[in-house]
């Protein structure tokens, strides 16, 4: 069985995550290349205005909003990226297939998941507080603060790559706790006794489910 064994916390969060990186790359093609911070900032106000459209809390019209934002959320995540680092060192060991199949079930899982929790947006408050990148600023972390219904303050980070001209997502960070990492322990478990078709199979069927259970 997979799930997200983070705290109440942060699966309070998965709505926050999902306003914040579903349209993280939305003004790139402005005059000047935004930076890692610029597009999230951006991007947060550009997800939140599509929430609050009369088209969303319509349910004739929620579906072709839900398209939109599964768009957006395709252009920004890294959806390989996130695949190679769940599954780690066992990676190298798919075939070209296997890990074809890994990606798109994986991209199919996150992708479902984020937009489930659409619906239940309650006003969370998004703070930046600021962000760190390598040397060659080429991988930041936008570091940011939720305050949630109840008042508490949670922070979350998001891991952004440059990548032809864009930044990326490929991971996220919930009180210090990672997705990647999360999912990886998981993957690791199943890979440990089972091929990788097994865990393929698996994450189908985890997103199936959470398909069904957005609807």
């Amino acid at each position: 069985m997979l799930n997200c064994r983070m705290g109440g916390a942060a699966s309070r969060l998965l709505l926050s995550l999902a306003a914040c990186v579903c349209c993280l790359g939305v003004f790139t093609s402005t005059a000047h290349a935004a930076t890692a911070r610029e597009t999230l900032e951006r991007s947060v106000t550009a997800i939140l205005d599509c929430i609050k459209d009369p088209a969303y809390a319509n349910a004739a019209t929620r579906p072709a909003q839900r398209e939109k934002i599964a768009g957006l959320v395709r252009q920004i995540f890294d959806f390989q990226e996130f695949a190679v680092r769940t599954a780690g060192p066992r990676w190298q060991t798919f075939t070209p297939d296997q890990q074809k199949r890994f990606t798109d079930a994986f991209a199919d899982l996150l992708l479902t998941t984020y937009i489930s929790k659409v619906d239940g947006y309650n006003g969370e408050k998004v703070e930046y507080t600021g962000e760190v990148g390598n040397k060659e600023q080429t991988r930041m972390e936008v570091r940011t603060v939720v305050t949630l219904g109840d008042g508490k303050k949670v922070p979350v980070s998001y891991r952004m790559m440059l990548k032809n001209g864009a930044w990326r997502c490929y991971d996220v960070l919930i009180e210090n706790l990672s997705l990647v990492m999360n999912y990886r322990t998981q993957f690791q478990d199943i890979l440990a006794k089972d091929a990788p078709d097994e865990l393929i199979t698996r994450v189908q069927a985890k997103a199936k489910e959470a398909a069904a259970n957005a609807k």
